[in-house]
């Protein structure tokens, strides 16, 4: 008899829905499949099929828009408002697919170079790795699933994707939805094994070509080093994103942007603005300002139209960070706002001005609605504070000075800079990910299409070449 996973609201512990925990027949019953389907490539899909079931999953998620919404923010907590957004991306993000196999085929490499490539012709076409496994997060429960799934659809490799245990709804929503969209059954499969180690033996699998993962970093690296001989990875990790706010800044430009960056689902995002390092004359004007735009935002149910920021996707999560908050301020943190929950799912927007540089806070990703302020009065000194932890994700500056933005770009270590933006800006055809402990491998559709696929070389001789 099958374990069932009951999924709940992280607002108010309201029952959401249930799916089947997976056992172990079940995930060598996945993987059995999607490698009898890569290894008989008569049983590839063509091109035209992709994009057609790619075409039809976008317009059936398009008419599902709102319902599709309203899951994912009562099963992950984030406000419905932005759970559109996040509907609205996975279509474009499935677009992006199709678009890159109308106008990506290959490359044309040049012969009749030298006598060796005399009378020859090459090019190259692309071809799918094998069997990609994902392993998916909880805070964008339907567009990270897209952003592993579609790409593998897309390309023709056949994928198994496992979601967080507290949003697997999302995920299975989104495989139906392929499933009615034409895609023939077991070229995506969803498991959710409940315990580590079979989940590590899915990643593990010699029958496993990339591996793609979206987590914290302890578990990233280490199912990294489990992966077979052979096996390419893409692992996505956070972020202790770093902002330099100059003496020049437009606040009233940056204000608004920052406390989103902040604040935006509740903290619970990877390149969420952490660390606000403010020339001096400007720190103090940051983190008031910061503090107002917060203390503004409506805090609670996550289905309501009017809220702006929902609860953390946990109990334990709003009382860990209470306890880094509480940390911060007995070493020396000034509160400017918030510092404290609201109630047992949802904390405080929060303000720290000036915590200790060895506080959790400036060290950790936080990944709850705390940003600190720090002033600095040598722009070189605040980029070395900005650069001095293992993590290396997106960045960002705000200054009307180019030489200042320039400088910024050149010296943070960010793999992303953004200017007069916060850390949270994205779209899904840019390149995304972390460097060092951040990440391994670079996201975005095109980016990830390219590493589900090798580069299959063919050589023509001929004398009439000649």
């Amino acid at each position: 008899m099958s374990t069932i996973v009951e999924v709940k609201s992280p607002f108010d512990g309201a029952h959401v829905g249930q799916v089947d925990a997976s056992s172990e027949q079940d995930i060598e019953r996945a993987l059995a499949t999607a490698h009898a389907l890569f290894r008989d490539r008569r049983q590839w899909l063509p091109r035209q099929q992709r994009i057609a079931i790619l075409k039809r999953a976008a317009e059936i998620i398009a008419s599902r828009r709102e319902a599709i919404a309203r899951q994912a923010a009562h099963e992950g907590g984030k406000p419905y408002r932005d759970s559109l957004i996040e509907v609205d991306r996975g279509i474009d993000g499935i677009q992006i697919c199709i678009d890159e196999l109308r106008t990506k085929g290959g490359h044309v490499i040049p012969m009749d170079l030298n006598a060796t490539s005399a009378g020859r012709v090459a090019f190259t076409q692309y071809e799918p790795i094998g069997v990609v496994v994902g392993v998916s997060a909880f805070n964008h429960p339907f567009n990270l699933v897209v952003h592993q799934v579609a790409p593998a659809i897309a390309v023709g490799a056949p994928v198994i994707v496992k979601p967080a245990p507290a949003t697997p709804l999302s995920c299975k929503t989104l495989i139906d939805i392929f499933h009615e969209a034409g895609l023939p059954p077991g070229w995506a499969q969803m498991v959710l094994p409940t315990d580590l180690d079979l989940a590590t033996r899915l990643v593990a699998d010699s029958r496993v070509g990339f591996f793609s993962f979206i987590g914290s970093a302890a578990v990233g690296w280490m199912l990294r080093s489990k992966l077979a001989p052979g096996a390419r990875c893409s692992l996505e990790h956070g972020g202790v994103a770093p902002v330099i706010v100059s003496h020049d800044a437009d606040l009233e430009m940056a204000l608004p942007r920052l406390a989103r960056g902040s604040f935006w689902h509740a903290g619970q995002a990877c390149v969420g603005v952490q660390r606000v390092f403010c020339h001096s004359s400007v720190a103090t004007a940051v983190a008031d300002g910061i503090a107002r735009l917060g203390e503004r935002m409506a805090i609670g149910d996550p289905l309501l139209a009017t809220t702006d920021v929902g609860p953390l996707i946990t109990h334990k999560e709003v009382d860990r960070v209470a306890s880094w908050v509480d940390a911060a301020k007995s070493g020396g943190a000034k509160v400017v706002s918030g510092g404290h929950k609201l109630s047992s799912s949802c904390y405080a927007n929060t303000v720290l001005l000036n915590p200790a540089l060895d506080a959790d806070v400036t060290r950790k990703e936080v990944f709850g609605p705390v940003v600190s302020v720090y002033s600095y009065d040598d722009l070189d000194a605040a980029i070395g504070l900005a650069n001095d932890l293992p993590y290396a994700f997106q960045a960002a500056v705000f200054t009307r000075n180019i030489d200042t933005a320039m400088h910024c770009y050149r010296h943070l270590d960010g793999t992303a800079v953004m200017v007069n933006e916060n850390t949270l800006f994205r779209v899904d055809w840019m390149p995304f990910g972390g460097a060092r402990a951040s990440g391994h491998g670079m996201g975005g559709m095109p980016h990830t299409m390219s590493d589900m696929q090798t580069e299959k070389l063919m050589v023509w001789r001929s004398d009439a070449l000649n």
